[in-house]
């Protein structure tokens, strides 16, 4: 007997393929890109990713079997779901402000960013376990899903601020893959006949798919990546402080650093 409606029957098959191609993107990411420590958040939100949707797709297969979920396997959905979100947010917050590639200190703005939306991912995270185990017709449902979709919104608002004008082309990126898995899906459930709302999900994972793919193509390391190299009319130089261990000011000197990073002149401090 199968207990998921004619919407519901291809989500399992179709959660455990993408999972397939997220963990191969996330392989082939780590063996040949992981470079900077971004590289390695990168590949652990690919694995997140991966994870949260096989324990999706096993999850959906029991409630279809079973007619209910199992309470280990949903609870290590939520978990790796929630994982997930955080990631995803810290993960291209991260990237617009530049960290790691053009510079490794983060300003007090792009902090108070984080500080937002974090606690935010938190609350949506909350809100999507809520409507996943409350009936659709129960009055809280309704409340908590226009929670989630405000919360949403504002994660995504939230995470264009700090991004660099020489990212542009990366914010129209952030763009479109908000537009896409935001708008456009709701609009192709409300739009496709009933059997067909599935789709909506398959356009979600294949859009998170691509923009995962095109993210990893722009900030790979590669000499010649013009992404990893800030125009020398903005912000090219930068100065630190660097204060050893020898006392509070003995030892100070400023450090000229380049927009990758690395030290171009050592001056030592008046």
């Amino acid at each position: 007997m199968r207990f998921l409606s004619a919407a519901e029957i291809p989500l399992p098959r179709l959660y455990i393929c993408m999972a397939a191609m997220f963990l191969s993107a996330a392989i082939i990411w780590t063996c040949a890109y992981s470079v900077f420590k971004i590289h390695w958040l990168m590949a652990a939100l690919a694995y997140t990713k991966a994870l949260s949707l096989v324990f999706h797709s096993i999850n959906y297969h029991f409630i279809n079997t079973e007619g209910h979920p199992i309470e280990g396997w949903a609870v290590m959905y939520y978990i790796t779901h929630l994982l997930k979100g955080a990631l995803l947010f810290i993960t291209l917050a991260l990237i617009g402000t530049g960290f790691a590639f053009v510079k490794y200190i983060l300003s007090d703005k792009e902090k108070k960013i984080f500080m937002i939306v974090i606690p935010l991912q938190v609350l949506a995270n909350v809100a999507y376990i809520i409507i996943e185990e409350t009936e659709e017709g129960a009055s809280e449902y309704t409340l908590w899903r226009e929670v989630l979709f405000l919360v949403d919104l504002l994660c995504c608002g939230a995470i264009l601020f700090p991004v660099l004008k020489l990212f542009r082309h990366y914010y129209v990126m952030i763009v479109c893959y908000i537009y896409f898995t935001r708008i456009i899906a709701i609009l192709l459930k409300m739009t496709v006949p009933f059997q067909w709302q599935w789709c909506q999900e398959f356009l979600i994972e294949v859009s998170t798919l691509v923009f995962f793919v095109l993210t990893g193509f722009k900030f790979r390391p590669a000499s010649n990546n013009p992404y990893l190299q800030l125009p020398q009319d903005e912000e090219d130089v930068e100065m630190d402080e660097v204060v050893t261990e020898s006392g509070a000011l003995e030892g100070i000197s400023k450090v000229k650093k380049t927009s990758n990073g690395r030290e171009r002149q050592r001056e030592p401090a008046l």
